[in-house]
């Protein structure tokens, strides 16, 4: 949507940051070895949330990477896990990024380069021009397909991508993201959420990989009603989001 780096007096063009990781993960010990293998120089600290795994994932995390950061889950949820390793960041940029072997943390400095490029919130998409996907099934591309009409349509955007959890922006604008959503819809509520604040949004190309092991916590039909449901409560003219219940949200833990 946006292709070049908008450069204003208050962000300037090769400003550097600190960046934080966050990687929400549950029972996901087969493959978070190989995410923890190719996390860039770039990164300053990374945060696992762990969703009370039953299997070896912390464990293997530390082994791999013994300054990692865990962060116990603190509610059900993709979306709580998120907010909760948010909450811990100390970055001036954060990542965040699945812990299935599905994303690459090779492809983090590419976001990192639009945040110190002016830009406040950058996400990937496999449907720009040098992004793709080699897991997408039918039903999954469809679905993207109906949302990110929805998406655009109420939001006057131009998305090319919208449930893909590869994403980054400046934790200055956390509050202005707002986030409250528990499950998989937090992508869509962090991207309309953007928009909605006027944020400078970078869409950058991603490749994303099959899942190395395991069953994805994705489904496909129900969490796609709750992106819908999303699109249509955040959209211009409905309640906003700061009347909702904040018992949504991860407390932040005392510094």
């Amino acid at each position: 949507m946006y292709n070049e780096p908008i450069i204003s007096d208050q962000r300037e063009a090769g400003a550097h940051g600190t960046v934080s990781l966050v990687v929400p993960a549950l029972n996901e010990a087969r493959n978070i070895a190989w995410v923890f293998d190719q996390i860039p120089a770039c990164v300053d600290e990374v945060i696992l949330v762990d969703g009370d795994s039953t299997d070896a994932t912390v464990p293997m995390a530390q082994h791999c990477l013994p300054t990692v950061r865990n962060v116990r889950q603190r509610g059900p949820g993709k979306g709580n896990a998120l907010r909760t390793g948010f909450l811990e960041a100390k970055g001036d940029f954060v990542v965040m990024m699945d812990a299935d072997g599905s994303m690459s943390p090779a492809e983090i400095p590419h976001f990192v380069h639009f945040l110190e490029h002016g830009y406040d919130f950058v996400k990937g998409s496999r449907f720009v021009a040098g992004g793709g996907s080699l897991d997408i099934t039918l039903i999954r591309k469809m679905g993207n397909h109906v949302l990110l009409l929805a998406a655009n349509r109420l939001y006057h955007a131009s998305l090319t991508d919208l449930c893909y959890g590869f994403c980054a922006f400046r934790r200055s604008f956390l509050d202005q993201l707002d986030l409250h959503a528990a499950g998989f819809e937090i992508e869509a509520e962090m991207i309309v959420h953007a928009l909605r604040s006027g944020l400078r949004i970078a869409e950058v190309p991603s490749l994303e990989l099959p899942r190395r092991s395991g069953c994805s916590n994705l489904h496909a039909i129900s969490d796609g009603r709750r992106v819908l449901r999303t699109l249509l409560s955040e959209r211009p003219g409905a309640r906003p989001s700061s009347a909702r219940s904040s018992s949504a949200r991860p407390e932040r833990s005392p510094s």
